[in-house]
């Protein structure tokens, strides 16, 4: 059974940083096509980041520079370093794992793409 936990979440200022992890159990992350998403209240769950198997990244427009891909294979966790927040980059933060390949950029507006999900972890920037 897979599960994914997500953690790190929490309030900063606008300007400060915070790191999220996912650690994935029965499912190994370095082998397919996982991210981030993340919805705000009263809109659409959207795509953050994204990395395939081959370590190739994809970022949406809003969070390019400032956001942060990665995965720790023996860990077998995945994380979004998150720095320069905004007031706008609050919302729930989820993790997304597939039993796919992605390498298309378009696959990080398709959250059906994405099999296996977290709970979700809540990110707020205040002004």
């Amino acid at each position: 059974q897979v599960q994914l936990v997500e953690s790190g979440g929490g309030s900063v200022q606008a300007g400060g940083s915070l790191t999220l992890s996912c650690a994935a159990s029965g499912y190994t992350f370095s082998r397919y096509c996982m991210g981030w998403f993340r919805q705000a209240p009263g809109k659409e769950r959207e795509g953050v980041a994204m990395l395939n198997d081959a370590g190739v990244i994809s970022s949406a427009d809003s969070v390019k520079g400032r956001f942060t891909i990665s995965q720790d294979s023996a860990k077998n966790t995945l994380y979004l370093q998150m720095n320069s927040l905004k007031p706008e980059d609050t919302a729930s933060y989820y993790c997304a794992a597939s039993r796919s390949q992605c390498w298309r950029r378009s696959t990080l507006s398709n959250p059906k793409f994405f099999t296996y999900w977290g709970r979700g972890t809540q990110v707020t920037v205040s002004s």
